[in-house]
C-alpha cells in the first residue's frame, strides 16, 4: 500500500524550495524519531530512495 503526498514549492525572494510531508503512519511503522538524518538517494528520474544516515539517540 502506498500513501499519496503533494509536493510543496515555497519560493522566497530569490531561494525556493521544495518540502514533502511525511505520513506519521509510515514513520511510525519506520520507527523514525524526531531529530533523525536521512538522505535521499536518486535511483532514476521516478524513484527516490530515503535512507537513514544515523537513528538519534533519544
Amino acid at each position: 500500500m502506498g500513501y499519496k503526498v503533494k509536493v510543496q514549492r515555497v519560493d522566497r525572494g530569490k531561494t525556493k524550495s521544495f518540502y514533502i510531508n511525511f505520513p506519521a503512519a509510515l514513520a511510525e511503522a519506520g520507527e523514525i524519531n524526531k531529530g533523525e538524518e536521512m538522505e535521499w538517494v536518486i535511483q532514476d528520474k521516478d524513484t527516490y530512495i530515503l535512507k537513514r544516515i544515523k537513528k538519534a539517540s533519544i
